[in-house]
């Protein structure tokens, strides 16, 4: 090992593959003795992937129209002083590029509040599979509080949402609770409750206040790179199923829980 001290700098530059041979090595070297910090970097390899999966479709999709109107120069006498148009073309790319990877960035550290704009165009589905892929991979803390003080859980998401929430019992169909966080919403709070089933495969289930507009509480599916969602509205509140599990296991599970809430 070399003289330099580790930090989260080589941390995340060994996940991300940016160091040498030899320094790539050493961490692989101390890690074998600090399986700890071995699970923490998986768990960071995993986020990584997983917002990639969610993300690197946008790059795909046509650009937004306020970014392709960045390209077009104004018709005045100075216009040969402008870029051609391919040129801008490229800056709107690249910018819209930037603003993609610059909101993984705030993902990947639970900072994520969309403005209004933004939350347009990003539906329940959307954040609960966005919240869903930052938190389920975490070996360390996926949740703030734990399934043993489920009653204290369940107190405080409730006061904080305003409204009654508890998670469904789903022991039945093998997966069973590991607890739950508090989200920030587009405009308000939302509450994400995690489970996980013998093999370690984890779903959540996203609990949002900002659909009381919403009357369509028609039951849907979507999905979000490779995370599958079951979501729907009942009342004041929206529900999103979400897994990296088959659409039909999914769909007997996020019958289970809506089962659940209708009885509540």
């Amino acid at each position: 090992m070399s003289n330099n001290p580790l930090n989260e700098a080589d941390f995340h530059a060994y996940v991300d593959g940016q160091l040498s041979e030899t320094r790539h090595a050493e961490i692989e070297t101390w890690l074998a003795g600090n399986p700890e910090e071995a699970a923490r970097l998986h768990a960071y390899r995993a986020q990584r992937r997983a917002l990639r999966d969610l993300f690197d479709p946008v790059l795909d999709e046509p650009l937004p129209a306020a970014l392709r109107t960045l390209a077009v120069p104004p018709a005045t006498a100075h216009r040969k002083a402008w870029l051609p148009r391919w040129s801008l073309q490229r800056i709107a790319a690249g910018v819209a590029f930037a603003m993609v990877g610059g909101l993984a960035g705030w993902l990947a550290h639970g900072q994520y509040h969309p403005t209004e704009r933004l939350a347009q165009t990003t539906p329940l589905p959307r954040q609960a599979a966005i919240a869903h892929a930052v938190f389920s991979p975490d070996a360390r803390r996926p949740v703030e509080i734990d399934a043993e003080h489920e009653e204290q859980l369940v107190t405080w998401l409730s006061k904080r949402l305003g409204t009654p929430v508890s998670p469904p019992k789903l022991g039945a169909l093998g997966f069973e609770l590991i607890g739950g966080r508090l989200l920030p919403g587009s405009n308000s709070p939302v509450a994400q409750f995690m489970y996980h089933d013998a093999a370690g495969q984890r779903l959540t289930l996203y609990i949002s206040t900002e659909n009381t507009a919403n009357r369509d509480t028609a039951f849907r599916f979507a999905q979000e790179g490779s995370v599958n969602v079951f979501y729907w509205v009942d009342g004041k509140l929206g529900y999103a199923l979400s897994a990296s599990i088959g659409k039909n296991e999914l769909a007997q599970v996020a019958t289970a829980v809506y089962t659940q809430i209708e009885k509540n």
